[in-house]
């Protein structure tokens, strides 16, 4: 590096390939000094004058603006802001055509000048060395500087530059014929430049700063050498007059040997390069603090008559300088803007002045001669060897031709910097340079196409994988999570309900009873043991079934008829009760001395009696309906003649079957005679169950009894006959008939219990044998009896196993008292 500096130092260029030497026209507007042109009638300024985008607009039509004020404000990467050139108001913002060839309108603010030339207040810095790098970029990006030599490029981005720079470059070659701005800012102006110079190495801090400068510029070179004497980083190189190069690239090769690699940038290779303009533009941004509002444009050609550089105001439209320089047009006249190797033929002179503007060409056609039609190829090779950047504009314009764009850029169609070189030395005059321009251009709108087909696809894809994965949740919403996956909140919800289930009433929800009864008929029949008895599982669910009809039945019968007064039912029933023991107490002691009775026929007589006083009492205690006047007529029947007992005690038998109905329609009371008094006509349903199994155990007793008594007298097996058909007769009749009885039903057989317990109690003190043993026989029997019954309501839910038993007994006793019935029939 160091014996490349000393190289430089010493003055050192190195060539470049390719490159031509046209006429160069300079010395036509050199003779006078830059002058500065009168305000013209309007000012035309586009929003966009620089590579990048546009900036935000701050001003409105019919506003009031001051010279040196933002009409814009950047808004996006690489926009920097636009300023009115002069103070006036703006008479409309508006569609107008831009400085390009294809002439595209391009959003405009048009100004009208009120003569004033005011400026709007400034903030000029007179020490930048004092100011941060930031500081300095800021007003570098608010001035609105941007490179004046040719693409317009935000001087901002390369002042920033994050690339550590060693050769920072000043092109001050100009190597385009005619064009002479920049030699004369040079002459007038080397110390603003050398300043602009100074604020870009405090920015950029390069080992080297080098300005090339064209050897046919000897005032400009003596010139700049003497502002940068102080400065002894700054090397003022004088390079040979050669076209193109005033390249970057070509200028670069020449002053430093290194060269930009195809499709990279300078910084890339730690160089640098600005034009002279721009470095001046930034020492008046800082220094001065104005903004870019003007620039030095060379007005030349045949038809101006005083051709020179002037001072324009940007937005100043070409036929005020034209005018103002003595334009004296031709027919099918033309005017260039730039210069006659890369500038373009502007399609109208109504088109402002922008800050890449650098020269305004009008020759005559001896001038600048009209190109002839475009020939075939003659393959001579001239425009390869004229080719500054080593490409081969032969192919690549056979690839334009065809459009065969992978190729071109196989080929780096993009390195080309659009000298025109090719074209000046074809012979068969084919336009190479606008071929490769609409290459290019429609290379780019390939690619941008291409860029927002991806986006398209990418915002495709995002927007179907966002669907499937909304598909997907709505679809496992809607399946079921597996037991092992319930969350706690889910299980406390299924234990608080089921608990709400088992701790709701049973008269709440007429089907949870049946629920209930079917649930403990499969219970027992899952529980029991597995033996050779009968399964009587079907009988028990439809027995279930039965009493909730009859329940519900019962409900439906309350509701419609009013119920008796509940106190006079049983006081009723406790009168009944007490004539009963009454007469059972006076017939015993009338019957005192009668010991010659046999003890076995006392014992079957007093077990009978018990049984029917117990049925009789259970029939009470369901019925509670019986009456003062079924008192009496218990009373009457009391005394019925002897030739009616037999006929009394079937009707009897059938009274108490009906009882018995009308009993399990009401849930089988419980049995225990000394709470009859005291329990009411409604119960639950544990006390159905207890009086149930009760029931069952009386109907064996009372069959055993019967069978004991068919060794009596005759009166008394006639009486024992009746007895044990009445008990079938009841059991019969409760299995046959589990409808519910009404309510005249339920009277009349509370008429007929009445009357056979004043018969049984008559039959009692005539079979009885008063005697101690009798006595005791049936107290025993009583006793045993009521034993049996509180032991069955203490234990209201027996085993599946006595259940059964107790069906199998029950069974057995309806057949032995079919048959005795039977034998007594035959006797």
């Amino acid at each position: 590096m160091e014996k490349l500096i000393a190289q430089i130092k010493q003055g050192k260029v190195w060539p470049f390939s390719g490159g031509i030497h046209p006429p160069g026209q300079k010395a036509i507007s050199t003779n006078q000094a830059i002058t500065r042109l009168p305000l013209p009638d309007k000012l035309v300024v586009p929003l966009k004058q620089h590579i990048g985008a546009n900036g935000k607009l701050l001003v409105e039509k019919g506003q009031q603006v001051l010279k040196g004020q933002a009409l814009t404000k950047p808004v996006a990467n690489w926009s920097v802001p636009i300023h009115a050139p002069t103070s006036g108001v703006i008479t409309d913002i508006c569609q107008m055509p831009s400085a390009h060839p294809s002439a595209l309108p391009e959003l405009s603010v048009i100004i009208e000048p009120d003569g004033q030339d005011s400026w709007c207040a400034l903030a000029p810095v007179t020490t930048p060395s004092l100011l941060s790098h930031d500081q300095l970029i800021d007003i570098i990006h608010d001035r609105g500087i941007a490179g004046m030599g040719g693409a317009g490029f935000p001087t901002y981005i390369k002042a920033n530059s994050r690339k550590a720079i060693e050769y920072f470059i000043v092109n001050a070659v100009e190597c385009e014929p005619y064009i002479t701005a920049d030699d004369m800012l040079m002459r007038e102006h080397a110390e603003g430049i050398i300043a602009g110079i100074e604020i870009m190495q405090q920015l950029l801090t390069p080992t080297l700063t080098i300005v090339g400068i064209e050897d046919n510029k000897p005032e400009a070179i003596a010139a700049m050498q003497a502002a940068a004497a102080h400065n002894d980083k700054i090397i003022i190189q004088t390079v040979p007059t050669i076209y193109p190069s005033g390249g970057e690239k070509q200028l670069i090769k020449l002053l430093t040997n290194k060269e930009v690699p195809s499709g990279g940038i300078p910084a890339d290779i730690g160089v640098l390069v600005q034009n002279v303009g721009t470095l001046f533009a930034v020492n008046q941004a800082v220094y001065e603090g104005k903004p870019l509002i003007e620039r030095v444009i060379t007005v030349t050609g045949n038809t101006i008559h005083k051709p020179g550089n002037v001072w324009a105001l940007l937005g100043t439209e070409i036929k005020h300088l034209l005018d103002c320089q003595g334009f004296s047009p031709v027919p099918q006249q033309r005017v260039v803007m730039g210069g006659p190797m890369m500038g373009f033929t502007l399609p109208t002179v109504r088109i402002g002045v922008v800050k890449t503007t650098n020269c305004i060409l009008a020759p005559d056609h001896d001038e600048l001669a009209e190109p002839g039609p475009e020939k075939a190829c003659i393959r001579c090779s001239a425009c390869a060897d004229a080719c500054p950047a080593s490409l081969l504009p032969q192919q690549l314009q056979w690839f334009a031709k065809s459009k065969e764009y992978d190729k071109l850029k196989e080929h780096n169609l993009f390195d080309c910097i659009e000298c025109g070189a090719c074209a000046y030395v074809c012979p068969s005059e084919i336009p190479l340079v606008q071929y490769y321009r609409v290459a290019k251009v429609e290379i780019k709108e390939q690619q941008a196409e291409q860029v927002k087909a991806e986006r398209a696809k990418e915002r495709f894809e995002l927007r179907k994988q966002r669907l499937e994965r909304e598909q997907e949740a709505r679809q496992n919403r809607h399946k079921r999570k597996p037991a092992t996956e319930k969350s706690a909140d889910e299980k406390q919800k299924i234990a608080d309900a089921l608990a709400r289930v088992k701790n709701k009433p049973a008269k709440d929800d007429d089907k949870s009873a049946v629920a209930a009864a079917i649930a403990r008929a499969k219970a027992k029949k899952q529980n029991q043991d597995a033996t050779l008895e009968p399964d009587n599982s079907d009988v028990a669910l439809e027995r279930a079934a039965r009493k909730e009809q009859a329940r519900k039945y019962k409900e439906q019968k309350a509701t419609s008829d009013t119920p008796a007064d509940p106190d006079d039912k049983k006081s009723a029933v406790a009168a009944a009760i007490a004539r009963a023991k009454a007469k059972k107490a006076a017939a015993s002691e009338g019957d005192d001395g009668n010991t010659n009775a046999a003890p076995a026929d006392d014992k079957k007589a007093a077990v009978a009696a018990a049984i029917a006083r117990a049925k009789a009492k259970k029939a009470a205690q369901t019925e509670q309906a019986a009456s003062v006047e079924n008192d009496d007529t218990e009373n009457e029947t009391a005394s019925t003649t002897t030739a009616d007992d037999k006929k009394a005690a079937v009707a009897a038998a059938i009274a108490r079957a009906k009882a018995k109905k009308a009993a399990q329609a009401q849930q089988m009371d419980t049995l225990e005679t000394d709470k009859v008094e005291s329990e009411t006509a409604t119960t639950s349903p544990a006390d159905d169950k207890k009086a149930a199994v009760a029931a069952a155990i009386a109907r064996a007793k009372a069959k055993k009894a019967a069978q004991a008594e068919q060794a009596a007298n005759v009166e008394n097996d006639h009486s024992e006959s009746d007895t044990a058909a009445t008990a079938r007769n009841e059991a019969e009749i409760a299995e046959d008939k589990p409808e519910q009885t009404t309510a005249q039903d339920k009277k009349k057989a509370a008429v007929a219990a009445a009357i056979a317990r004043a018969k049984a109690k008559k039959a009692a003190q005539a079979e009885q044998a008063a005697s101690v043993e009798n006595d005791n026989s049936e107290s025993e029997a009583a006793a045993t009896a009521r034993s049996e019954a509180k032991i069955a309501e203490d234990k209201p839910e027996q085993t599946a196993q006595d259940k059964k038993k107790a069906a199998v007994a029950a069974a057995i006793a309806r057949a032995k008292a079919k048959k005795l019935q039977q034998e007594g029939s035959d006797k």
